[in-house]
């Protein structure tokens, strides 16, 4: 299936070189859309945010301090990007039939214009993203540039191509982000523990571990498996041991972060029930 949006010829060109000395093949058919994105999410960030948050948020947004203002920001960044990706990479995997018919070793190797796009608009955001995060520390973490940096490895990765296959399933980790977007502003909008946060936050957790835990641990062993193969095929294009590897730390991260995370909501619910619980008894005597 072909991306829907071709890349202008002088800007392939440009790139070419570049993507010769990287060895990634396909750069060049999608660079147009990488530094776009990239563009558009830093412009959201800087400009978009500020102005409409001040304006449907005025009783909050313009008294929050400078750490809370930078990740209201971020979190509006990033409810838009994953509404986005979310139906990008829902749309692929449902209507490039050229992906529903590719063998093992073909998913290691192979490549399609809609896959390419996809990667392309999730290697701008979490390039913008990667750097957000490494300019302040402080307020968004260690672990988001950590998981940053593994999404921009995995996004690349798939320019060779290798594995883009597997990059438009792991972009699905993203279909519990809105949710974990809504569940932070309720909290800064006075509506913790609210009943619309309750809903939210079952919604967040079964979102979360369906598709980052068992989505995800489910195609990263069909992912291992696929590699496997391909390392062992004769006559074939083996797997470089370093890609493997690179790739498979990447996304080992990820996993890695998803756990810990999850871990931590489900802490943050069992603390919020309990105090509810105590309040309650509390009210009674």
């Amino acid at each position: 299936m072909r991306d829907p949006v071709p890349a202008p010829i002088n800007i392939a060109r440009i790139v070419t070189p570049l993507a010769q000395t990287l060895s990634l093949r396909t750069l060049p058919l999608h660079a147009h859309e990488i530094l776009p994105a990239f563009a558009f999410y830093n412009f959201l960030n800087l400009y978009v945010s500020p102005t409409i948050s001040s304006k449907l948020a005025r009783r909050t947004y313009p008294d929050l301090p400078e750490r809370s203002r930078i990740n209201w920001d971020a979190h509006v960044v990033s409810l838009v990007q994953s509404t986005f990706i979310n139906t990008a990479a829902l749309w692929v995997i449902w209507s490039d039939r050229e992906r529903w018919e590719m063998s093992a070793v073909q998913r290691v190797w192979g490549y399609t214009g809609s896959m390419g796009m996809v990667q392309a608009c999730s290697a701008g955001y979490f390039l913008w993203d990667l750097i957000s995060a490494s300019l302040r520390p402080d307020v968004h973490g260690y672990g988001a540039i950590a998981h940053a940096a593994a999404a921009v490895a995995i996004s690349m990765l798939g320019f060779r191509p290798f594995c883009n296959y597997y990059g438009i399933n792991f972009v699905l980790y993203e279909l519990s982000t809105p949710f974990l977007n809504f569940h932070w502003f309720m909290d800064k909008l006075d509506m913790t523990g609210s009943t619309a946060q309750l809903i939210n936050g079952i919604a967040l957790l079964v979102t979360f571990g369906g598709s980052r835990l068992v989505w995800g641990t489910y195609q990263n062993v069909k992912m291992y498996s696929d590699i496997w193969e391909a390392f062992n095929t004769q006559g074939g294009l083996p797997v470089p041991t370093w890609l493997a590897g690179v790739y498979m730390l990447a996304s080992g991260t990820l996993t890695g972060l998803n756990l810990f995370w999850f871990s931590k909501m489900i802490q943050a619910l069992l603390a919020r029930f309990q105090d509810d619980k105590k309040s309650d008894q509390k009210k009674k005597r």
